[in-house]
């Protein structure tokens, strides 16, 4: 019965955040903000923004994983859904496969890179991390962008091959949670006497975490989908505190030598990660960014790529990275940004776009909106649609636009019957004096 309330619990809480991933992405609806408690997302909110909510969910997905293992691969992060869902599909092919499953090696690999990664992290860049980020590459991939496609067709052949080979040995937030998973108090746990060496526990296990001829289970690269619960008849696992007490923990050499070189990779990226944001930050250039953004060269730095704001602007004005422009951005192509909204705010989990306030963001220089008088026609349309009402038009004359007021939301250019007014991006946002 113990059991059953555990796998049946973590199905439902799975359900739910894979429910509420299609609502934030395909519904411009929000009701749980369930990516603002993704790993990564959470930890660069509180480099972002010191002591506060991304702080605190951070630290919380930490004790966590302390407490139960690594319970976030299978419940709240997306990619890890995906590769449950995948594995699920190919059952009727693994079932083919005979023979006992032999545990899967752990490599040192995934740490290593973890502290490469993580590194630049923590120097000031993001733009390494999101290209294997699973929250980033999640978001890529369900809003169509063609690097998350194209990521989520090669992970649905190593799933086929060798089911969570990701999670267990590339994944940087997998390596950190494994890595802090070792302390967890609660651990999926073989009981000898009962245990009758049928290896199903292990054929069931999609991470090969189960070595059933010497009644082991390496907890750090287990992430908690209870399935071997369900298919040992004998009663010989369990998931809870040590029934005897636990051996010390101690550090072999070369566990010794593997954290000395993640220190030495850790410093030497942070080091990098200094120097590449400054060289990202140099190279941006005649962008315009939604209102939160602080400036180019930071945001260029900070943003996850995951297309959660592209997928909820209503006007569609927030556009993909593309070659010129690495991160999403302002594209006023086909329309502006709307006056009355702030969502891309309200959805960013990162801190990229800082949480504001409407007010906030009514008052926030975007761009700089710019008349040419050799094209203007004198209608006065501009001045009659600007939200903030700051284009004086007298008769006869050009429009004048109230340069310290104009917050470049691109209204007045998108109305202007000769497209006489161009929108122009400024270097860093700043505070109008308002109306």
């Amino acid at each position: 019965m113990k059991n059953k309330i555990l796998i049946y619990g973590r199905f439902a809480i799975a359900t739910a955040v894979l429910v509420l991933c299609g609502l934030a992405f395909y519904r411009h609806t929000y009701p749980l903000k369930i990516f603002d408690v993704q790993w990564t997302a959470a930890l660069q909110s509180g480099l972002v923004s010191g002591f506060g909510l991304g702080l605190i969910l951070f630290a919380a997905l930490i004790v966590i994983t302390l407490l139960f293992g690594r319970i976030y691969c299978s419940t709240l992060c997306p990619l890890g859904l995906y590769q449950e869902l995948l594995t699920i599909l190919f059952k009727p092919f693994y079932k083919k496969r005979k023979g006992a499953r032999e545990p899967m090696k752990h490599y040192v690999f995934a740490y290593l890179l973890a502290a490469v990664l993580f590194g630049f992290l923590c120097g000031g860049t993001v733009v390494l991390l999101r290209m294997l980020d699973p929250y980033s590459v999640a978001g890529n991939a369900l809003s169509g962008a063609c690097f998350g496609l194209g990521f989520a067709i090669a992970l649905a052949v190593l799933v086929f091959f060798k089911k969570r080979f990701f999670c267990t040995n590339i994944c940087p937030v997998g390596a950190v949670l494994g890595l802090i998973s070792r302390f967890s108090l609660f651990k999926i746990r073989i009981d000898n006497d009962k245990c009758k060496m049928c290896s199903l526990c292990a054929r069931s296990c999609p991470c090969g975490s189960i070595d059933f001829k010497n009644h082991t289970v390496n907890n750090e690269t287990c992430v908690k989908c209870f399935k071997c619960l369900n298919h040992c008849g004998h009663g010989a696992l369990y998931y809870g505190l040590p029934k005897s007490k636990p051996a010390k923990f101690s550090l072999k050499r070369r566990q010794l030598l593997t954290s000395g070189a993640v220190l030495v990779l850790f410093g030497a990226a942070f080091k990098g990660g200094i120097e590449l944001s400054k060289k990202i930050a140099a190279k941006v250039k005649n962008v315009i960014l939604p209102a939160g953004s602080s400036s180019p060269k930071e945001f260029a730095n900070r943003c996850l790529n995951c297309n959660l704001c592209v997928k909820n602007c209503p006007m569609k004005i927030i556009k993909k990275a593309t070659a010129d422009t690495p991160f999403v951005h302002l594209d006023y192509g086909d329309a502006y940004c709307d006056f009355n909204c702030h969502k891309c705010s309200d959805v960013c989990p990162s801190g990229a776009i800082k949480r504001i306030s409407l007010k906030e963001k009514q008052n926030i220089k975007i761009a700089n909106a710019v008349i040419d008088e050799n094209v203007c026609i004198k209608c006065g349309i501009c001045a009659f649609k600007c939200p903030k009402k700051i284009i004086i038009k007298l008769e006869g004359e050009f429009p004048i636009i109230q340069f310290d007021k104009c917050i470049g939301c691109g209204k007045c250019a998108s109305v202007c019957p000769v497209k006489a007014i161009k929108i122009e991006p400024t270097q860093k946002q700043t505070l109008t004096l308002g109306e």
